[in-house]
């Protein structure tokens, strides 16, 4: 079992409503900090999984993002709510007889969408980190590929930063922030425009005749089933890591298996003038990116990440029927053309 703290600042004048809050079952330990400046600093200790409802009726209480239910705060400044990992609390706190889990979530120590926001937000951004991590994996992957050195595709795979602007697409639609959609489709255009564009001009240099005696890139130009379910667990995989502190960066290399490959064996393929193969390639990478994708959407759904607000998670709910349905459909057309593209390839 994990745990959270949740540090509150608010205003001193909220003193005596915030004392019944107190109360609430979830909170398993609380004790107030510091007391200055007209400021009180409380510490809440809460299980990880109970840290929305919590932080959700603590919002709620200070008005935060509800300037209709402000309680009488005129500095917002005064507010504020910090939420900190825990590594170990002995003994083990139990909860309140009267405490009913918040949790509805299916997986246990699912942290918060205020953390989930902050963790893939920055990764969803074009930056010259991101860029330089890029050209690198492309160029690594590339020399792994045409040299047939599996142990290097995956140190190209270890650096590629992938993981994050596909699961921020699908958080941004699970909590129907157009903004960080944007932003996270922005970040993997560019991410794979990149990588095609120094795949191409490596295919361009590289014999030509080379490129269809390596193992490597011939597995990524054929297109099956075991490819959609890899895309489908990789996705799966990369929301489960993030969302309940599974090391991300296992689970990124995963997900560049199903990502930076195909990608670069495009760019290659396309380079040298093997348009077959490059079709083959391009059909894996799309096809991945649609799994991927809508496994990580699915997998927030069922852990319950949506909005606060009422009308929030109404508009939230309808981007996710939206994203559901166009994944849906572009996943049935991708797999009638892994069919056809079998009948066409040599």
């Amino acid at each position: 079992m994990t745990y959270r703290i949740i540090q509150l600042h608010l205003p001193l004048s909220n003193k005596p409503a915030f004392a019944d809050l107190l109360k609430d079952p979830l909170i398993l330990d609380a004790w107030l900090l510091e007391e200055c400046n007209k400021r009180l600093i409380y510490s809440l200790l809460v299980h990880t999984h109970e840290v929305q409802p919590v932080s959700d009726k603590l919002q709620t209480f200070l008005g935060i993002g509800d300037k209709d239910h402000m309680i009488g705060v005129e500095d917002d400044d005064e507010l504020r709510i910090i939420i900190k990992p825990v590594e170990t609390v002995f003994p083990k706190p139990k909860l309140k007889e009267s405490g009913i889990s918040g949790g509805k979530k299916l997986f246990a120590g699912v942290i918060s969408r205020e953390e989930l926001y902050d963790d893939l937000s920055k990764g969803a951004q074009v930056d010259r980190t991101f860029i330089l991590l890029v050209i690198f994996s492309t160029i690594v992957a590339s020399i792994g590929l045409l040299e047939d050195n599996v142990a290097v595709i995956i140190g190209a795979m270890v650096i590629a930063p992938l993981l994050s602007p596909n699961l921020a697409l699908a958080l941004g639609t699970a909590l129907g922030d157009k903004k960080l959609m944007l932003d996270a489709l922005k970040t993997n255009a560019v991410g794979f425009a990149i990588v095609f564009a120094f795949a191409t001009i490596l295919g361009m240099i590289w014999p030509a005749g080379h490129l269809l005696e390596t193992n490597e890139l011939l597995t990524r130009t054929h297109v099956g089933l075991d490819g959609v379910l890899l895309a489908i667990v990789s996705g799966g995989a990369g929301v489960l890591s993030l969302t309940t502190g599974v090391s991300s960066v296992l689970v990124g290399v995963m997900v560049a298996v199903a990502l930076l490959p195909p990608a670069t064996t495009f760019g290659l393929m396309l380079g040298s003038g093997h348009l077959v193969e490059a079709m083959g390639a391009g059909l894996l990478l799309a096809v991945n990116i649609v799994c991927v994708n809508l496994a990580a959407k699915l997998v927030f759904w069922l852990q319950g990440v949506a909005p606060r607000q009422w009308y929030e998670k109404q508009k939230a709910q309808k981007a996710m029927k939206w994203y559901l349905l166009v994944w849906g459909i572009a996943l049935v057309l991708l797999i009638a053309l892994m069919q056809l593209h079998k009948y066409i390839q040599p």
